[in-house]
């Protein structure tokens, strides 16, 4: 960011308003992280769904998601990175903090369901690879049982064009991503909702889930 050449007394007060806003930015953050600590109802869930731009753009619109964090899982090797995480076999994806009194774990597996391809096992939309396959990873078999309800169900309604290749995966290791990539759709909107458009994302969910208004 360019610095502004101001008077001296204006740099002063300027200097002073900043920092009153980093201290009350800076006790918000806390308090908002103790909130979500202290929340004795705290749970989470990792998904892939190809972006994780788009995922956690996703859910952060979801009542009871209190947080979203990018991230690299699934693969053979400790610390991937953005540019190592393709070759080393993790996929992208996002760890979703949730308040299990207000959105059950099931509800979190049909909303990501219902906001991605899980007919496409090459990539998702405009972005092919292994790191842009689509996943569940689930920690007990609860969850696996849950995921596999309910991924049957659909498979049963045959409202989809294809089969569900979405892969149930056991929880592995969850590396976050680098901090440009954390809630980069609030941070840069413009690039990325070029990005989203531009990729086709919401017009191919739309038509892969065509036909569930036909069941």
């Amino acid at each position: 960011m360019k610095k502004l050449t101001h008077p001296l007394s204006i740099s002063l007060v300027a200097g002073g308003l900043a920092a009153v806003a980093t201290f009350v930015m800076t006790a918000g953050a806390q308090n908002g992280t103790g909130s979500i600590a202290a929340n004795e109802n705290l749970e989470t869930a990792i998904f892939a769904g190809g972006c994780f731009w788009c995922v956690e753009s996703d859910f952060d619109k979801l009542d009871g998601v209190l947080e979203t964090i990018s991230g690299y899982t699934g693969g053979a090797t400790t610390n991937p990175t953005y540019k190592t995480h393709t070759k080393q076999g993790h996929l992208e994806a996002v760890k979703v903090v949730y308040d299990s009194s207000k959105v059950e774990y099931g509800e979190l597996v049909d909303y990501f369901l219902r906001h991605i391809d899980p007919t496409d096992d090459g990539g998702q939309f405009c972005d092919r690879g292994n790191s842009y396959r689509t996943a569940v990873f689930v920690e007990t078999q609860d969850e696996r049982s849950e995921v596999e309800a309910q991924i049957e169900t659909i498979e049963n309604a045959g409202i989809l064009p294809a089969p569900i290749v979405t892969r149930v995966l056991d929880e592995a290791a969850f590396y976050e991503a680098e901090t440009y990539h954390q809630n980069y759709y609030q941070k840069n909107p413009a690039r990325y909702k070029l990005y989203r458009v531009g990729c086709g994302r919401d017009k191919r969910v739309a038509q892969v889930w065509s036909g569930e208004g036909n069941s």
